[in-house]
């Protein structure tokens, strides 16, 4: 919460023209927390517990699919809430303007790095499944 305060606050101020913008966003993106990965698997959980986050803060998620079954993953909700960073594929950073899926044809991962910007509760989950341990919750404090 400090940080987002602080970045909210240093911005107002850039916004005033006190100080540059760029200086009220300096950091931002160099403290990068990792989330524990999610596995695309035929038959198994992709997460363990919810996450945990907070808004203003810079994430890492990856994303890995074993091959064993053509999978995807979903969240619309998810990613309008979210302010993607990049999505990186085989070493291949991409700038996505906007994202609501990613599918898997075989094994392979993705990296999503991304700041949450609204509170609330968010779910990534295998498209066309209802099962709890299909979906992935993120709960995002303000």
């Amino acid at each position: 919460m400090r940080m987002f305060v602080k970045f909210v606050m240093l911005s107002l101020i850039a916004m005033i023209g006190l100080i540059p913008p760029t200086l009220a966003q300096s950091g931002l993106l160099k403290k990068k927390t990792k989330l524990d990965p999610i596995t695309l698997s035929a038959g198994k959980p992709l997460a363990e517990k919810p996450y945990e986050l907070e808004a203003g803060k810079y994430y890492s998620l990856q994303i890995k699919a074993d091959g064993s079954q053509e999978l995807g993953i979903a969240g619309p909700e998810f990613f309008r809430n979210m302010w993607v960073n990049e999505i990186v594929v085989n070493d291949v950073e991409i700038r996505p303007l906007g994202v609501d899926s990613l599918e898997f044809d075989g094994a392979g991962e993705a990296t999503i790095s991304f700041i949450p910007i609204r509170p609330g509760s968010f779910i990534l989950q295998i498209p066309k499944t209802t099962g709890e341990t299909q979906r992935a919750v993120f709960n995002v404090k303000g």
